[in-house]
């Protein structure tokens, strides 16, 4: 039978537990599920023959939820949830969220800001000085090193120096943290830990490293210097490799963070291991009367088949944290995780997903990987893919038709991120040709994120011919197979790189496509990611070139206004864009037109006779183009634009197919 880890002493005392080994405490609500990070930590070390107490959203005024269950007899894990706690408070704006899914009733405001920090010192206070307490997760795994704090808008030191941890296990932290736990059982102590790849811990110099190492500009010097601090980045992301990568040592107000080498990623057979432990797939029962926990709706039907990611998004931090190096689950593992799915009682039929960080990664992107690990300089998919690529879908097709044939499936959807750059890579249309016959639950969501060469460039995606072949195709299988089925393009305004005029472009760009879009983020600098570099320092680490950035909120506002120029609330904005942008040929009443102009006050002016017959000119040309009639600087947007008549024909005004061209 499966149950629930400990979460009280009355847990405790039916199970005949009068003591435990290891705590664990999470800024999640406690979802037994194996996409909740702190949870999977659990249950790997419940593997380990230990007992474990599971500690979720603590309250964090005082000491007392930390000693409820009294001590712990060898160390505190903590992990502030699946999402770093200030981008789950607060939106790109600043603005506090007013609604957290991964807490009951949706409920913001249950963990504290900076919650890996809080809940380390709380435990501290708890348990003293000498309890061995190691942090994890997303939030210290991205905020290992000094790194741009994009709320306190300054470089904060790494955050074992604001914690005061014992040891920070960074990335997917499974082998890790067995070794950990198996050193602590033997009473070792954490200062003689100094040897497990995918750690970091403080010493007192660089001495104290026992791999290979590099020294990065000091905390001091990125602190203050731009350049020191895209330098930083730049080796950071270079040195993240589990084959060739060395260790990085950044000194810090006299004392030195040692960061190991990254960790071997898990084998398929570990990986395997890792799903088959024993989670409950629920919330707590303890939220039941509070209407459970909403996180559990989008993931209780889902698949994780793969981990790591090679798609080289410089706003995403996965890569960073998951690594590069794709790692995927035996097709026999993913069916008994279905098998089981199957059995539970509110089962309709549907695996809502078979996904991962990107969902049509199964395989290493390249032979050579593997001995000589990913390259520093090169990524594998952008600017252009790399001749080594090897694309190939043939394992993740077979996976997902045995997944169709399993007892009560009635249907399996890719609702995960698809890379429709690498898609295309691949020759053999198999894949492609069955997503659309029979993955699709109406819409496809990918990420063009905009139209302009040099901004997606700085992002890191494939520029917008891709997109465009990409849509075509689709809409060509669509057609072939009966569907009517739609894309969700993701949009994003004011990525480093991203001026108001190229903001303008992706307007006439949607615009001349007859969409608006639904899904338009704007940048958001969260920590450790190669953007969130360039946003703060206005430097590329990658070509340490300097890059223009739209920081203040006014500019923002402009931007993303550009890409709903249809809705009435954001008129007065795009105007103001338009004119800031000297692109007031874009207000008028033409057909490439984004806004009308202001209709002029008082009373209306009588209509002059014309000589064509009486009536008046609507075009007044103005620098050798029509006023108001919609027209174009950029001549390679006004290239792809004029195209775009042609480029989808799934694409019309409300986004519906029109079927044949």
């Amino acid at each position: 039978m499966t149950d629930f880890l400990p979460v009280s002493k009355e847990d405790m005392f039916s199970r005949d537990w009068y003591y435990y080994d290891f705590l664990v405490v999470s800024g999640d609500a406690y979802v037994d599920h194996p996409s909740f990070g702190p949870v999977v930590i659990a249950r790997v070390l419940e593997a380990l023959g230990a007992r474990v107490a599971f500690l979720s959203q603590p309250k964090w005024n005082d000491c007392a939820d930390f000693e409820a269950m009294g001590r712990p007899r060898y160390g505190v894990f903590i992990g502030g949830g699946n999402l770093d706690s200030m981008v789950a408070h607060y939106t790109a704006a600043k603005k506090p969220r007013g609604e957290d899914f991964y807490s009951p009733e949706k409920k913001a405001g249950l963990r504290p800001d900076r919650a890996t920090i809080v809940y380390t010192n709380r435990a501290r206070e708890a348990f003293g000085s000498d309890m061995p307490i190691i942090i994890g997760g997303l939030e210290a795994s991205l905020r290992r090193f000094s790194h741009y704090d994009y709320w306190d808008d300054k470089v904060r030191r790494g955050i074992l120096f604001d914690s005061k941890a014992d040891l920070l296990v960074y990335g997917m932290g499974e082998r890790a943290t067995r070794e950990i736990a198996k050193r602590l059982r033997r009473k070792t102590s954490p200062s003689d830990m100094r040897d497990i790849r995918g750690t970091a811990f403080i010493a007192p110099d660089e001495s104290f490293c026992e791999f290979e190492k590099i020294i990065l500009p000091s905390y001091e010097e990125t602190a203050k210097d731009p350049v020191a601090e895209a330098n930083a980045t730049r080796i950071e992301y270079e040195e993240h490799d589990f084959v060739r990568g060395r260790a990085l040592c950044q000194s810090c107000q006299g004392r030195t963070l040692i960061v190991n080498p990254p960790a071997e990623p898990l084998s398929q057979k570990e990986l395997d291991e890792v799903f088959d432990l024993p989670f409950t797939r629920e919330t707590h029962p303890m939220y039941d009367s509070l209407g459970g926990v909403p996180a559990i709706e989008e993931v209780r039907f889902s698949i994780i088949h793969n981990r790591g990611c090679f798609g080289g998004c410089n706003f995403c931090a996965l890569a960073f944290h998951q690594g590069r190096a794709v790692t995927s689950r035996s097709h026999e593992s993913v069916i008994r995780e279905v098998e089981k799915m199957t059995q539970h009682p509110l089962w309709k039929g549907y695996v809502s997903d078979v996904g991962g960080p990107t969902a049509n990664f199964r395989r290493p992107s390249c032979k050579k990987q593997a001995e000589h690990g990913m390259c520093a300089k090169k990524n594998c998919l952008s600017p252009t893919p790399c001749s080594q690529l090897d694309a190939d879908h043939s394992d993740y097709l077979a996976l997902l038709r045995k997944l169709r044939q399993i007892a009560g499936v009635k249907k399996v959807f890719i609702r995960s991120g698809i890379r429709f750059d690498y898609m295309m890579e691949d020759k053999d249309g198999t894949f492609f040709s069955e997503l659309v016959e029979n993955h699709i639950s109406g819409q496809l969501k990918v990420a063009p994120e905009h139209c302009i060469d040099s901004v997606l460039d700085y992002m890191g995606k494939p520029h917008i011919e891709v997109y465009e072949a990409f849509s075509e195709k689709y809409a060509r299988l669509n057609q072939r197979h009966g569907k009517e089925q739609y894309i969700v393009p993701y949009l994003m305004s004011s990525h480093p790189g991203s001026s108001l005029s190229d903001a303008v472009a992706l307007a006439e760009y949607l615009n001349a496509k007859g969409r608006q879009p639904e899904q338009v983020q704007d940048f958001y600098p969260t920590p450790g990611t190669i953007s969130t570099c360039m946003y703060h320092t206005g430097i590329d680490p990658r070509s340490m070139k300097s890059v223009y950035v739209a920081k203040s909120p006014q500019e923002k506002a402009l931007q993303r206004a550009l890409l709903q120029w249809k809705r009435p609330e954001k008129r007065r904005l795009v105007i103001e864009a338009l004119k800031k942008a000297d692109r007031e040929d874009l207000i008028g009443y033409g057909k490439g037109c984004l806004v009308r102009p202001d209709r002029p006050s008082g009373p209306k002016p009588a209509k002059a006779p014309s000589k064509s017959g009486g009536k008046a000119s609507s075009q007044v040309r103005v620098s050798g183009r029509a006023k108001g009639m919609g027209g174009g600087k950029n001549a390679k947007v006004q290239q792809s634009v004029r195209s775009l008549t042609k480029e989808n024909p799934s694409a019309s005004p409300k986004g519906k197919p029109k079927g044949k061209r």
